[in-house]
């Protein structure tokens, strides 16, 4: 059984007390933001069921979610859009919606765990590959990004956009979007980068 206090209990222990968990999620989309979130716990809180949002059904991650927002110390939620992903490149995009979302927090972090990643903020920080499936606060941060990305994907963009299926794949790359795309050609929130690939493939086909 995975202890997954175990970087925050390192943290603790230094006298850190605003551990911010750091994650991002839409990394391999085409389509749409890539969203991050900042999750700082309650000192010694342990969230039963919290784990790795991709590992979580979407009905489990709802009901998480809520918990997470009703028991965090502080929750902030970073964007950064297709046309700053085009220019910048996604890692790069990545990076600064986690720093957004550190720079959000109503509350300051004192120390930040991030998913394989380092955020451009003076805090002092660890990168835990796999962390959201090693970390409490970092799958509490992962859970909180992938329902506001999913929300957004089946609200807002969805309605933006009903032509291109975005509620049901989400914005990847699935047959369905890649045909629609294909039919339609892309929208303002397609990331152009991401499609240069779908266009090497449909000039194969032709």
């Amino acid at each position: 059984m995975t202890d997954l206090l175990k970087y925050e209990k390192e943290c603790w222990a230094q006298t850190y007390q605003y551990i911010a968990g750091i994650d991002e999620v839409g990394r391999g989309c085409l389509f749409g933001d890539v969203v991050a979130a900042a999750v700082i716990l309650p000192v010694g809180l342990v969230l039963e069921g919290v784990d790795d949002s991709k590992k979580l059904s979407e009905k489990k991650r709802e009901a998480l979610y809520d918990l997470i927002m009703e028991h965090a110390v502080a929750i902030s939620v970073g964007y950064v859009d297709a046309e700053t992903i085009d220019r910048i490149n996604i890692k790069q995009a990545a990076r600064l919606a986690m720093k957004k979302a550190v720079l959000g927090l109503p509350e300051a972090a004192d120390y930040l765990l991030v998913d394989a990643e380092k955020v451009d903020v003076e805090l002092p920080q660890l990168s835990i590959i796999k962390g959201d499936a090693t970390s409490q606060s970092i799958a509490a941060a992962s859970i909180i990004a992938k329902v506001t990305r999913d929300r957004l994907c089946m609200g807002e963009w969805e309605a933006k956009y009903p032509e291109y299926g975005i509620a049901i794949h989400k914005g990847y790359a699935t047959k369905l979007h890649r045909e629609q795309i294909t039919a339609m050609g892309p929208t303002p929130m397609h990331r152009r980068s991401f499609l240069k690939n779908l266009e090497v493939v449909q000039q194969t086909l032709f």
